[in-house]
C-alpha cells in the first residue's frame, strides 16, 4: 500500500503560479490544487513508504523557488 500526504503550501507573493508548474514535474505528486485561506497550493503525494514521503518533500518540495512553508498531512 503507497503512502499518501497532503502537503499545505504557503508561497511568496506572486510566486503561486510557478510553485504549481514546478509541483507537477514531479514524480509522487499526484495533484496540485490552488486554494484559498491560509494556505495557497494543496499538493498530494504519494510514495512507496513514509520515509520516501519525508524524503519527497524534503528533497523536491522543499527545493522549489517560491515555497515559504509546508506542512504536511499524512493520510492514515
Amino acid at each position: 500500500m503507497l503512502a499518501k500526504a497532503f502537503v499545505l503550501i504557503e508561497t511568496a507573493v506572486g510566486k503561486t503560479k510557478d510553485v504549481v508548474a514546478s509541483l507537477n514535474q514531479i514524480e509522487g505528486v499526484k495533484t496540485v490544487d490552488t486554494v484559498t485561506g491560509p494556505y495557497d497550493v494543496i499538493a498530494i503525494v504519494e510514495a512507496e513508504n513514509l520515509n520516501d514521503v519525508g524524503d519527497l518533500i524534503t528533497g523536491k518540495i522543499h527545493a522549489i523557488d517560491g515555497i515559504s512553508r509546508t506542512v504536511t498531512c499524512l493520510a492514515v
